[in-house]
């Protein structure tokens, strides 16, 4: 039974750990926070913060699936109804916590370039799950009759993807740049095949 309650407690523990960190990288910035100022936010000496974790660089993989968890609460579950709209929403949402966005760009591509990263299989799996995501809601568009038909659904997820990447890449380099209104302007192209012979699917 204390071994029950000692592993709850690590977990709970574990959690507010992530909770904090989210809070203190979108105040501070990835760059300008340190494992020191996350621990002081939660009391603990940076040792005492990683005995939560197996190493640096999974505290970070677990922050990133933290915000990931939260984002969906948020923005999730109208993903299969409005998926096009959660995304402009989420990323409307992201030019509001710049330091979150770049601690996703670093790690992913940090992960991106090792094979033996400790995040590259968490990252790969993400992927998969958004344009497997995309690609379902691209399907129901087109039942609908809002896509054409010649429009390949897994295909198009993964430009959609890549896409929101790199728009994220521009903002990153010059915040001026309006990440939403250039996937609208995305969407309006995927859509616009509709109008020359899409008919919905009774």
């Amino acid at each position: 039974m204390a071994r029950r309650g000692s592993y709850a407690k690590g977990i709970a523990k574990r959690e507010e750990i992530l909770t904090a960190a989210l809070d203190v990288i979108a105040r501070n910035g990835y760059r300008r926070t340190s494992v020191r100022e996350l621990a002081d936010a939660v009391g603990l000496s940076q040792a005492g913060l990683l005995h939560y974790f197996s190493s640096k660089e999974e505290l970070f993989q677990e922050i990133v699936r933290k915000r990931d968890e939260v984002d969906t609460a948020v923005y999730g579950p109208d993903l299969a109804d409005r998926a096009i709209d959660s995304l402009t929403a989420l990323v409307a949402h992201n030019t509001q916590v710049p330091g979150l966005v770049q601690l996703y760009a670093q790690v992913s591509t940090e992960a991106a370039g090792d094979p033996d990263h400790p995040s590259h299989a968490f990252f790969v799996e993400r992927y998969a799950n958004i344009r497997e995501e995309f690609a379902r809601f691209i399907r129901t568009e087109q039942a609908a009759g809002r896509i054409g038909e010649d429009i390949d659904p897994e295909a198009t997820a993964a430009l959609i993807v890549a896409a929101t990447d790199g728009l994220q890449t521009q903002w990153m380099l010059d915040p001026s740049f309006d990440m939403v209104a250039h996937l609208e302007q995305l969407w309006k192209l995927i859509t616009r095949s509709s109008s020359s012979g899409a008919q919905p699917v009774d």
